[in-house]
């Protein structure tokens, strides 16, 4: 019988709806709904003490997601439904998105509601409506997902060649650690607002033995071999996801601007070395298949594929073990000790 990894979380930096209200326009004094309760060109203003939290989710088959057990926020176990990708704008012309998330309780009635901004937004600041989107909030969500690397992050091909990550093309014989060298599948290319907890994270030269700082998205997940098990894991080599080592020093978020990401898959989900670092490649998973061409994710998620069944997947461990500002020195010491 295959082994199928349970599938790993995904947590995303969510407001409660009561937290955005309706400041002038159809439903003054309302608070963020679903969609057909909306109406365009209401102004909502996000009120000044609000505060964003961790909703953790899973998704596994078509959907709907379900709350995981470390989440701060919602019912875990519940079912939780993606709505619709919104369209603000604010009174300086600039427009962003937000995607809105329904919890249902047992019987299918709404829970909550949660508002997932996909850039900054600043209490009481008026921001109008001017978009409802109910076809393609999933490919949002994807995007936000996908493990991506930064332009002119150094990818280790199988030759042992040095190359940025946006001059690689479909084929390149890439160097994976479980696998040897392997073909380029796909290459994924994104531009997003480097804002708040979807700011990239920096890894600064030297702070995992890497010769050039390397900038990934929060939740891309590093592999570390201790050859002690200094974290406690139960095991050496362990799965850590980049924003769980933010010290503020040799590991932070480097906000401000945009950043443009590259996303590289693989036949199977694969482990490689980007400035040296192993680092995993992106998964194709329910979360993230709408990233892709539909038939590629098909073809990728079907039983026994690469992408449902991987040894390392197992390996990652949560923050409660990393919730140290030394963690990421730990690591390092404990890879060449």
């Amino acid at each position: 019988m295959t082994k199928t990894s349970p599938r790993p979380a995904q947590s995303v930096p969510v407001f409660q709806a009561v937290d955005l209200r309706v400041v002038s326009g159809a439903n003054l004094g309302d608070a963020l709904s679903f969609a057909t309760e909306l109406d365009l060109d209401d102004v909502y203003e996000l009120r000044a003490q609000a505060r964003q939290y961790r909703l953790s989710l899973t998704l596994d088959g078509p959907g709907p997601f379900i709350i995981a057990p470390d989440t701060e926020l919602g019912t875990p176990g519940s079912h939780l439904h993606l709505d619709s990708c919104l369209t603000l704008m604010s009174g300086t012309g600039r427009t962003s998105e937000l995607l809105v998330l329904v919890e249902v309780d047992g019987a299918g009635d709404v829970a909550d509601i949660y508002a997932m901004p996909l850039a900054h937004m600043a209490p009481k600041t008026g921001y109008a409506l001017v978009g409802v989107d109910r076809d393609t909030p999933l490919q949002k969500f994807a995007q936000v997902a996908c493990v991506s690397f930064s332009r002119g992050t150094h990818i280790t091909l199988a030759s042992g060649a040095q190359r940025r990550v946006e001059n690689l093309a479909l084929g390149d014989m890439v160097l994976t650690r479980d696998d040897g060298p392997q073909a380029i599948r796909w290459i994924g290319q994104s531009t997003v607002r480097a804002v708040g907890d979807f700011a990239p994270i920096r890894i600064r030269a030297g702070a995992l033995h890497n010769e050039n700082d390397l900038l990934v998205s929060p939740d891309h997940r590093l592999f570390i071999y201790q050859r002690s098990d200094a974290l406690g894991a139960g095991r050496h080599e362990v799965l850590v996801r980049a924003r769980h080592l933010v010290n503020g020093d040799s590991v932070l978020r480097d906000s401000g601007g945009f950043v443009d990401y590259f996303q590289i898959l693989f036949d199977a989900h694969q482990i490689i070395y980007a400035e040296g670092i192993a680092a995993e490649t992106l998964l194709v998973d329910p979360r993230t298949r709408a990233a892709l061409p539909a038939d590629l994710g098909e073809a990728l998620t079907t039983g026994g594929s690469g992408h449902s069944a991987r040894p390392h997947m197992e390996f990652e461990v949560g923050q409660a073990l990393l919730d140290h500002p030394d963690a990421a020195e730990i690591l390092k010491r404990a890879s060449t000790r």
